[in-house]
């Protein structure tokens, strides 16, 4: 596993190929916020340590704060999956896995290491 850094072109790029019908971005700073969230630190110790929680901060704040005019959880799923896979993750989970983590995450009561949990369980 690396310490893999997004940046706005990944988002947008997943975006155009993960959302059916490309929505347009409506809120160009939960994309910028994304970036700069999960590779937040804190005195140079970083905030989110591991590839799940950076996944998990990712999910949770495109599903909190939507940027695009439609598909944001689909979208927001579709990230946290890309950047488990892209960190050199083996990332197999079901239709019913996502869903029920969409939903969770979309409660607004799971924390990010709640998500991050629920991530962990999509890896083999």
């Amino acid at each position: 596993m690396n310490d893999l850094r997004i940046d706005l072109a990944w988002l947008l790029m997943l975006a155009e190929r993960m959302t059916p019908g490309d929505p347009q971005v409506t809120d160009w700073g939960a994309l910028v916020a994304a970036v700069e969230r999960h590779q937040a630190e804190i005195f140079g110790v970083p905030v989110y340590d591991t590839p799940y929680t950076r996944a998990a901060a990712l999910l949770q704040l495109l599903v909190r704060v939507p940027a695009l005019e439609r598909s944001n959880v689909l979208f927001a799923s579709a990230v946290a999956y890309a950047y488990l896979v892209a960190s050199g993750l083996k990332v197999v989970t079901s239709p019913e896995q996502v869903r029920d983590l969409a939903r969770l995450v979309k409660t607004g009561e799971a924390t990010v290491h709640d998500i991050a949990r629920e991530l962990r369980q999509w890896i083999l």
